[in-house]
């Protein structure tokens, strides 16, 4: 396959399966902060914060599971029909979701949400596909791009969101099937049929012995997931509930949260565009700097003026673009004999588990102050730049170290 075209198509790939997992994020805040009662905010009289913040973990506990698992399995089974497989059953996990909440169904949507994060945990497949094709320069430029695409349908989820659900709560979900099934139709066009594998272990064996978390037998991968956890506790916090801080502080509605949403992801888009190119600084040194700028930013909007914390949440994207350019690059490099495959999905499973922890911490936090979860996710992932960058001086004193030896 031309090199551009399999780029596109792994950014085509990523475009269509992000828009679906970014569609809730402006219906699912005034559903539950509104005050208005409803069959999914008042589910066993619980409160509506805490049903919120559930609502917000079950799709990221199907994404930890999915990215656990579809990169190893593609390993060994192949990227394209792991790919086909996958954006057909995301497609019916967005039919479902539309079901329940036509019926107003919280045990439904639960179980629909975790269905549809199980099977888009393909990102890692994606990024793996890439890996192994590209190389180099051409290697970083790409994922760089192919995090582009991430971003530009986390855009493109809530602009649709915003733009359609005034037709109907449900026509966003529904639009967002029609996508993933025109992905599939993608993907059997475009992508190469693989030359079977000879390997003969099971999908059971896989899935126990060859999952992402199998890496961190390795020492500087527990070290690199210990790192990649507390920056991805900061983002995810920041993205699970500043559409909450809208709600309560500029008041704003799903309309609104959409379209600072969107703004968001245009910034983080266009940044991507460059943010892969070659730097005189080390990998690790870029990181640690982005890193420090997102936990600015999330600290200003939870101790900053309205104004101040709107900027900041469109202005998040400038860093958080370069973090996600540089990081799974430099794995692809350091760590790629380990298994395109496995490496992208222990990536991908880190930021899903912190989806996990940091929804159901800000569950019960934003029950005192939707503050409060944000300044813990300022605080995380600063701590991470702090540790990347001692990483750094440490990785640079054993080169020098070792240098004579090697002489």
């Amino acid at each position: 396959m031309h090199i551009k075209l399999l780029i596109a198509a792994a950014c085509l790939l990523g475009l269509f399966s992000t828009i679906g997992a970014a569609l809730p994020y402006p219906i699912l805040p005034p559903l539950f902060a509104s005050g208005a009662s409803n069959g999914l905010n008042s589910f066993l009289g619980l409160p509506p914060k805490l049903l919120f913040g559930l609502a917000l973990t079950i799709n990221p506990l199907g994404l930890l599971i999915g990215n656990t698992l579809l990169g190893p399995l593609s390993d060994r089974y192949g990227r394209r029909p792991l790919l086909m497989l996958t954006t057909v059953g995301a497609a019916l996990g967005h039919m479902l979701t539309a079901a329940a909440l036509l019926l107003e169904s919280y045990p439904l949507f639960i179980v629909a949400r975790f269905g549809t994060g199980l099977l888009e945990g393909n990102g890692a497949v994606v990024r793996a596909m890439l890996a192994d094709r590209l190389e180099g320069d051409l290697r970083v430029r790409a994922l760089s791009w192919l995090n582009g695409a991430f971003y530009l349908g986390w855009l493109a989820g809530p602009l649709l969101a915003g733009a359609t659900v005034v037709w109907g709560v449900t026509v966003p979900f529904w639009i967002a099937a029609g996508a993933l099934m025109m992905t599939t139709a993608l993907v059997a066009l475009v992508l190469p049929r693989e030359t079977p594998s000879l390997a003969t272990t099971s999908w059971w064996y896989v899935a126990r012995h060859q999952h992402a978390f199998h890496l961190l037998r390795h020492a500087d991968l527990r070290k690199l997931f210990i790192v990649q956890f507390a920056y991805t506790c900061g983002v995810t916090a920041f993205y699970e509930f500043y559409p909450l801080w809208l709600v309560e502080y500029p008041r704003y509605g799903a309309p609104g949260i959409a379209w600072v949403t969107a703004a968001l992801c245009a910034v983080m888009t266009l940044t991507a565009v460059f943010a892969g190119r070659p730097s005189r600084f080390a990998p690790l040194q870029r990181a640690a700097w982005s890193a420090f700028a997102c936990a600015t930013a999330i600290a200003a909007v939870a101790v900053g003026h309205v104004w101040l914390g709107l900027a900041a949440i469109v202005l998040f994207g400038i860093p958080n673009a370069f973090y996600n350019a540089i990081v799974p690059g430099w794995c692809a490099e350091r760590f790629g004999s380990l298994g395109q495959g496995a490496v992208m999905g222990l990536l991908s499973t880190t930021f899903c588990l912190a989806n996990i922890v940091m929804a159901l911490i800000g569950s019960v936090l934003t029950l005192v102050d939707t503050r409060l979860i944000l300044l813990l996710g300022a605080l995380l992932s600063g701590w991470a730049a702090w540790r990347l960058l001692g990483w750094r001086v440490q990785m640079t004193g054993a080169a020098v170290t070792t240098a004579p030896a090697e002489g």
